[in-house]
């Protein structure tokens, strides 16, 4: 057995009622792999799974979808990875997470994380970056052809939206007001503020009556279903957060498909080739990162302590800050 520290999760919905706690971990089994965390990445998943999201979690389960650290110990099995290797992980969430200071988890998960890509960093990017990556090769073709990111201004956002220019495509966005110049900046043609009522018709506009190739949602169902009519004739409607059950248009009419985003379903239902996939698609972003090709949202370095509280202000106000704990 193996005695670490970690944030464990009591039934409640605050993440202000997590409480830190010494917690003992076996050693790693057949196929997993032991990581000495360096570094957490906080996200928005990681309070809502707390307030019911998993109908699988248990009082004391370790929260945390991101981390980074080093490989402390590998299973029987794992050939692939080595003790003292630098990676960086997304966690299944049917199990403990990286809200602490040693995390088990499959070898598939682990990425190698470069030595010019710091800590912080590399903690930073599992989850909005792997989604995002999944969310981008959902479309095929998408050189020169005209795509809208609907909540670019998000760490899933941003990172989609650098992806679907690096693509080639023509990147439309909506987004904050105070997002707006860092967007542009990056390559996008025209950003829109969600919250103008009117942002669909001035959209339009600038397209001068063309409609899209595809629409990348990453805010909810109904926000989702609000850009189909913006579609053309086969046409693609991508859903990052939530899922559209039943086509938003009548049969025979654009004809456009529908695609579902769930990064975290490749740990139960993920083939070990789709795996390889995801890893080199996560060290691409990596190296991308090093070359100042894919930038990050603006990291806030916390203590530890810090976690429970650091929770709590993303749940109150995801300003596009993005916590990350250096242990």
């Amino acid at each position: 057995m193996i005695k670490t520290e970690a944030w464990l999760w009591k039934n409640h919905a605050s993440p202000l009622l997590l409480e830190r706690q010494e917690k003992e971990l076996p050693e790693p089994g057949d196929n997993q792999v032991l990581i000495e965390n360096r570094a957490i990445g906080l996200n928005p998943v990681d309070w809502k799974l707390m307030a019911g999201l998993s109908a699988a979690w248990r009082p004391d389960q370790v929260p945390g979808v991101d981390g980074m650290g080093v490989i402390s110990a590998v299973g029987r099995n794992v050939t692939h990875l080595r003790p003292g290797s630098r990676v960086m992980y997304h966690t299944d969430l049917r199990f403990d997470g990286s809200f602490a200071r040693h995390t088990l988890v499959s070898a598939d998960a682990p990425i190698a994380v470069p030595d010019l890509i710091s800590d912080a960093s590399a903690a930073a990017l599992p989850c909005p970056g792997l989604t995002a990556w999944q969310a981008a090769h959902k479309v095929p073709n998408l050189a020169g052809e005209h795509v809208l990111v609907s909540g670019a201004g998000g760490a899933a956002g941003g990172l989609l939206t650098q992806l679907l220019i690096q693509a080639g495509a023509h990147v439309y966005v909506t987004a904050s007001a105070i997002h707006h110049d860092r967007l542009r900046a990056r390559g996008v043609i025209h950003a829109f503020d969600y919250r103008n009522a009117s942002w669909q018709q001035a959209l339009k506009e600038v397209l001068g009556g063309k409609p899209l190739y595809a629409a990348f949602d990453t805010v909810n169902q109904q926000s989702a279903l609000s850009l189909a009519g913006l579609l053309g004739y086969y046409g693609h409607l991508v859903c990052i957060q939530d899922r559209i059950e039943t086509s938003p248009l009548p049969a025979f009419t654009t004809s456009i498909s529908l695609h579902e985003v769930a990064l975290a379903a490749i740990h139960p239902y993920g083939t070990p080739a789709q795996w390889g996939k995801l890893r080199q698609g996560g060290e691409m972003m990596l190296q991308q990162m090093g070359r100042g090709e894919l930038t990050l949202p603006p990291i806030q370095h916390i203590a530890f302590n810090d976690i429970p509280r650091s929770l709590e202000a993303l749940k109150q106000n995801n300003d596009g800050i993005k916590y990350v704990a250096i242990l």
